[in-house]
């Protein structure tokens, strides 16, 4: 399914509201694909492209970005800032936004986007890397948005790269990130072929109240389908085989709601890890990438008086 471009403010607001108003932008989008907020999907909001230049690249990200400088604009938020949460206003948490945007706010926000691009064709403007919709803004416009549009992007491509990896591969890294979180895993009972036995890794967590809990992994590389309530209903009947405490369900893809639900059912709960939490978690835990430490010039540099 081809992603295409739309008005994505209404979700935007949905999001921070459900998150107590305040939150970063990661955290709206994975709300946003939880809830499917106006009609948006995991696959909308998540799905990537290949760009001119062979970058993976998320469509989605333009409207996203377009999003919160429109919301800025019409006040339903504060003036988002570098590595800082989007903050609702007073009006952004009560105003009603059955019939957003009014046509007052079409106007205003309409008056915004002239203006930028008036000042574009006041000087040269470099071509953002993955843009595929000539003619029009990429709304990456400052330093906050070029940073948190780079991050899905390098995201994006791991994920395109895991989704390639052999099955026993795709085990072996699973059970190694499993293991960086504190995992200690069984040298006799941990690797267990999926095949054999429907579990990719058994190992033993320390809390740190010193209690130890044994865990059930299993992880599926699945390049669009979701994971469904039958594969999490398999999976803690073999945790029980195992005596698991408690399992760890990672996948590539994402989870439907009632895999969800049936994840926190019973007494042996799993721990679900979809493939935007996979991305996060290779970053916190430096899994064989490298943080490179640059410098983006703040749109104070873009007003010359």
């Amino acid at each position: 399914m081809t992603y295409k471009r739309r008005n994505v403010e209404k979700a935007i607001i949905l999001a921070l509201r459900d998150l107590g108003g305040t939150a970063n932008r990661r955290a709206i989008r994975k709300t946003m694909a939880d809830n499917e907020y106006d009609g948006l999907t995991y696959q909308d909001i998540y799905a990537t492209k290949s760009g001119r230049k062979g970058n993976t690249y998320s469509p989605f990200m333009f409207d996203f970005n377009f999003g919160i400088k429109n919301l800025y604009h019409v006040a339903y938020i504060e003036q988002p800032k570098r590595a800082q949460d989007i903050v609702l206003t007073k009006i952004g948490l009560s105003d009603d936004i059955k019939h957003y945007p009014s046509a007052e706010q079409i106007q205003i926000i309409d008056r915004y986007w002239k203006q930028k691009r008036q000042e574009r064709l006041t000087r040269i403007a470099e071509k953002d890397d993955g843009q595929e919709f000539a003619g029009e803004d990429t709304a990456i416009t400052d330093a906050a948005d070029k940073e948190d549009t780079d991050s899905l992007n390098w995201q994006a491509e791991l994920l395109t790269k895991l989704k390639q990896f052999t099955p026993s591969k795709f085990e072996s890294f699973s059970r190694l990130l499993i293991s960086k979180m504190g995992v200690m895993i069984d040298k006799e009972r941990g690797v267990v072929r999926s095949g054999d036995h429907g579990i990719d890794g058994f190992g033993y967590f320390q809390s740190d109240e010193f209690r130890t809990s044994r865990v059930a992994i299993q992880c599926k590389r699945y390049s669009d389908n979701a994971v469904s309530e039958p594969e999490i209903d398999k999976f803690k009947g073999v945790m029980d085989g195992f005596n698991a405490e408690y399992g760890i369900f990672i996948t590539t893809s994402h989870f439907t709601e009632r895999a969800k639900k049936k994840a926190t059912q019973g007494n042996n709960t799993v721990t679900l890890i979809d493939g935007q939490e996979l991305a996060d978690l290779v970053e916190r835990y430096r899994l064989h990438v490298t943080p490179i430490t640059t410098y983006t010039l703040d749109d104070y540099y873009d007003q010359f008086e």
